[in-house]
Parts: C-alpha cells; structure tokens; sequence
C-alpha cells in the first residue's frame, strides 16, 4: 500500500467515528472539551488497534490463502464499502443517545473499528506492512472524531448519509485497485 491509499483507507475508516462523534456532539452540552478528547481518543485507539489485531490474525492464516490474497482484499473491501453504502441508506435513530462513561465508550470504540478490523486483515493479505497504516487510521480517527463532534456542536442537521457513501466508495476503489 503506498501512502496516498493508506490516507484514502484511514478516511474511510474514520468517517464512522466521524459519524458518531457528530452524534454525540450534538447533544453534549457539559464538559465539551473534556467528553470530545475522551470521544476521539477512544475512537483513534480502537481504530489504530483493531487493524493490528486483523493483520496478526491474517498473518496466520496467510500462508493458507497466498495464492488468490489479492481477491480476498478485493472481497473485503469490496463488502465494507457496500456495507457502508447499504448503512447510509438505513434508518437511523431520531434521537442520539448521550453516553460518554466508560462502557459506553467502549461499546462505541468496538463497534466503530470492526471494519478496521477487516481492513487489518486486507493490509495483511496485500503484503504490506501494519504500522504505518495502523498509526494513519488511528490519527486520523482521532482528528475526524473530533471533527465530528465539534462540527455536531454547530450544526443540528448534516447530511451524514453523504459521509457514509462517500467512505463506500472509497473502499470498493482500494478493492478494485487491489486486483488491477
């Protein structure tokens, strides 16, 4: 993976913390400062960690699939992008709910990085190394939550249908990319 689809990867990833940051932001009216930093920080931590964990698990199981690896990151990518997309187009909860304590956080920060876990997998499976991407993905989620929460905080309505598909596509161009 050159940089340029390590950036292009750890956006599309991001967009979900984005996402739920932006939720979050929206309602959050005590200790902004505070609950945005635990919020972003949680969410770069997960996604940093979780492609580490997919690439270690793929690694073992690489030797297994190194004849068509480049068609199982072609099928992951591929799948994230179109779950993304389908995610747009579902309907969301009216009213975001206020959780900021420590399982709330977590459940956030595990539910928000599978994908990274899968694209841990993909990074694997295309020969290229976990650190730099791991540490990209992390910032990077950690800059768009605090984005999200921030831009939550002056905007009631955006639409994040748009960020959602927009991420989609990105990640079925890195799937198509990854067998050209």
């Amino acid at each position: 993976m050159n940089s340029f689809e390590i950036i292009l990867l750890a956006i599309a990833l991001g967009i979900d913390c984005c996402v739920v940051s932006f939720s979050q932001g929206l309602i959050f009216t005590a200790n902004r400062r505070k609950n945005s930093f635990l919020l972003a920080l949680t969410m770069g931590i997960f996604q940093g960690v979780m492609p580490a964990i997919g690439y270690v698990f793929a690694n073992f199981i690489n030797k297994y699939v190194e004849t068509f690896s480049h068609w199982l990151v072609f099928t992951i990518f591929m799948m994230l992008g179109i779950k993304f997309i389908i995610e747009a187009f579902e309907k969301k909860e009216d009213e975001p709910v206020c959780c900021i304590g420590f399982t709330c956080l977590m459940t956030m920060g595990i539910a928000t990085s599978i994908d990274a876990l899968a694209a841990g997998a993909s990074i694997s499976f295309s020969g290229a190394e976990i650190l730099l991407p791991a540490l990209v993905i992390g910032c990077a989620s950690f800059l768009m939550s605090l984005f999200g929460f921030w831009f939550g905080n002056l905007f009631k309505k955006f639409p994040s249908k748009i960020l959602e598909i927009s991420g989609g596509i990105i990640l079925m161009a890195l799937a198509v990319k990854a067998v050209l």
